[in-house]
């Protein structure tokens, strides 16, 4: 691990579980919010993609936040999405972040205007940050061009991090380019590259990386937390190799249905018993029946196999 990295761990994309009324349900969020902690997660980047913070409006995300802080999850465990495509509405998230204590923050690009050039996104990002203007600020960049369609480049990062050294300190990798990450822990070093994908974890961390922030760590933060702890210890080889191939097993499933968010959802009830995660916000739609007896059927086969 990268000891100067400002943000090393397991972070979970959480799930964002809404009621019947599409209205987030925050007890349940909450709790599940703790138990990720409890179960091995470093912290929670909440309302990210995988949390459908697009779906939710500012003043949801700013509820869904401060009840996390007032359930009792400290604030250094959270890492919320920020990044919108209005800089001040980007601007407004991340200060209200920071009144509740919570320094960290995952920022997306401005994303709805295709092509911008670096130039512009060098100028959207420390327009924010310029206005946030709080030394406490602590900026995990946002790199996932198949949803954003706005990469963050390698040259986009080395300005960022010579205009804001003690601000901009990590990226969140989303794209499942091993190379694009290892490359960027070559080139930066102290700069804390995060997987995006749970499967890429374990050789980004061989090959210096910070850790990782996914969706699939859910359902399997134990699993992570063991690659996490033991990705560089020839000693724990057995325990990373099986807590890899479940990892990838918990994974493959959540993507075979083609909707990994209600996938997921479905699957975190399936495995604790909770009811409040069958729904979705629109544009996504909830599983079918049929979708959900076969997860059923799925999650118990892999509990089976888990002993």
């Amino acid at each position: 691990m990268n000891v100067k990295a400002e943000v090393t761990g397991v972070y979970c994309a959480a799930v964002t579980p809404v009621r019947e009324d599409r209205s987030p349900d925050l007890p349940l969020f909450a709790t599940h919010c703790g138990r990720l902690i409890e179960h091995g997660c470093n912290g929670v980047a909440l309302l990210g993609t995988t949390g459908e913070a697009n779906s939710f409006g500012m003043i949801e995300r700013q509820k869904i936040l401060e009840y996390v802080v007032n359930s009792g999850i400290a604030p250094e465990k959270l890492m919320p999405g920020t990044g919108t495509c209005a800089i001040m509405d980007t601007v407004t998230l991340t200060r209200h972040a920071l009144s509740l204590g919570v320094n960290r923050v995952v920022m997306l690009p401005p994303f709805y205007y295709k092509k911008p050039t670096d130039d512009g996104l060098f100028s959207a990002y420390s327009e924010v940050i310029e206005r946030v203007g709080n030394d406490r600020l602590k900026v995990v960049l946002y790199h996932i061009p198949q949803m954003s369609s706005v990469p963050i480049t390698a040259s986009l990062v080395e300005r960022l991090i010579k205009a804001y050294p003690q601000t901009v300190v990590g990226i969140k990798d989303s794209a499942g380019d091993l190379e694009n990450m290892k490359s960027m822990v070559d080139a930066f070093p102290g700069f804390s590259v995060l997987a995006g994908a749970d499967p890429l974890l374990l050789p980004l961390m061989e090959h210096g990386g910070a850790g990782c922030i996914t969706a699939t760590s859910n359902l399997v933060s134990n699993e992570l937390a063991a690659v996490f702890r033991g990705a560089r210890d020839v000693g724990q080889r057995a325990i990373v190799a099986a807590a890899q191939e479940k990892i990838i097993a918990y994974r493959t499933l959540s993507n075979s249905l083609g909707a990994q968010i209600p996938t997921i959802k479905a699957m975190l009830g399936f495995s604790t018993g909770e009811t409040g995660w069958k729904h979705t916000r629109p544009p996504l739609t909830d599983l079918t029946d049929d979708q959900r007896s076969f997860l059923g059927d799925a999650v118990a086969a892999l509990h089976t196999a888990d002993g």
